[in-house]
């Protein structure tokens, strides 16, 4: 590799590193004359990269978004991280990117040098995804919700609820959360006047429009989406109080799961959502606490229905 050569990579390394270069700053860092930054970063455009120049306070070269995306520049440790996250989304929840990922894998596999190939392909040989049921979604939606959350425009979108009832939303994108199975958005919904989340499996003809908004005070967004998922959207939500202090509890229960609130250093309130009470019945003396259901009391009923079972089972010879 010629010195030129290498000291574009260089270059083109540290536009990358971070958003704006003055010219002297990026002379020091190569070691070279101002006048030679200005002949390698006509040699990174020539390449196809749409470096920018600007002048006066603030000013300086940037990297920008170009119409094609041109050779990229990874070392080791971005090459590794790569290969993870396409071996990841090859197994993941959007629909037609899996395909796209593994198409990726291989152009990547075709241009990483035999040291970077090797470190890549021992990632992917010895990675597996277990997939949970996962609900795909579709791409298009998803990043028209993206497209909407970042320029603050209005989308619009059919959505289907739980009990298979159709209706129009009119919403204010504010963010996107992905769990192992599914998608979220959480919006605010302009014919409510009110904060929702909405499963992104249950949307279908989704439109940004060109009426912005300006964003509004919102609830913290992990906060909110996490108890929306954990009691949203489900046919019962049951509260109880368990025998173990806040801190134990939240160990045991992932968030996504349901929500804990201490009552003292001795008790704490449960509050989980299922489809099914005999499942939820049954999972419950898993956790090896005693527990008082609250509500609903058609929980107790299931758990009776359990326990009955299980004295039948046990006794069985």
């Amino acid at each position: 590799m010629s010195d030129t050569t290498a000291r574009v990579l260089q270059l083109l390394g540290l536009l990358q590193s971070r958003p704006v270069w003055t010219g002297p700053e990026l002379a020091e860092r190569l070691g070279v004359t101002t006048r030679s930054v200005r002949r390698d970063v006509g040699r990174l455009r020539e390449l196809g990269y749409p470096v920018q120049a600007s002048q006066g306070i603030g000013g300086g070269y940037q990297l920008g978004a170009g119409k094609a995306l041109p050779p990229l520049l990874l070392d080791s440790e971005e090459a590794v991280a790569v290969a993870v996250c396409l071996r990841l989304a090859a197994g993941g929840t959007v629909a037609g990117v899996g395909e796209a990922a593994v198409r990726t894998m291989a152009k990547l596999d075709q241009v990483l040098p035999a040291r970077l190939r090797a470190q890549v392909a021992a990632v992917q040989q010895s990675t597996i995804t277990l997939e949970s049921s996962p609900v795909s979604v579709d791409s298009v939606a998803l990043l028209a919700l993206a497209q909407g959350i970042r320029e603050h425009v209005r989308v619009t979108f059919d959505y289907e609820s739980r009990t298979g009832e159709r209706s129009e939303r009119r919403v204010e994108p504010y963010r996107l959360a992905a769990t192992g199975r599914r998608w979220y958005l959480m919006a605010y919904d302009l014919d409510r006047e009110d904060w929702r989340t909405f499963r992104l499996d249950r949307m279908s003809t989704v439109v940004t429009g060109t009426w912005r908004f300006r964003p509004r005070e919102s609830p913290d967004a992990e906060e909110f989406i996490r108890r929306a998922m954990a009691h949203g959207g489900y046919q019962f939500n049951a509260r109880l109080r368990m025998a173990v202090d806040a801190d134990t509890m939240q160990r045991m229960v992932p968030p996504t799961v349901g929500t804990v609130e201490p009552i003292d250093e001795h008790s704490c309130l449960l509050e989980v959502g299922a489809e099914d009470l005999d499942v939820m019945a049954a999972h419950l003396p898993r956790f090896g606490v005693d527990f008082v259901v609250l509500d609903p009391p058609e929980l107790r009923e299931a758990i009776r229905r359990m326990a009955d079972r299980m004295t039948r089972v046990a006794g069985t010879s």
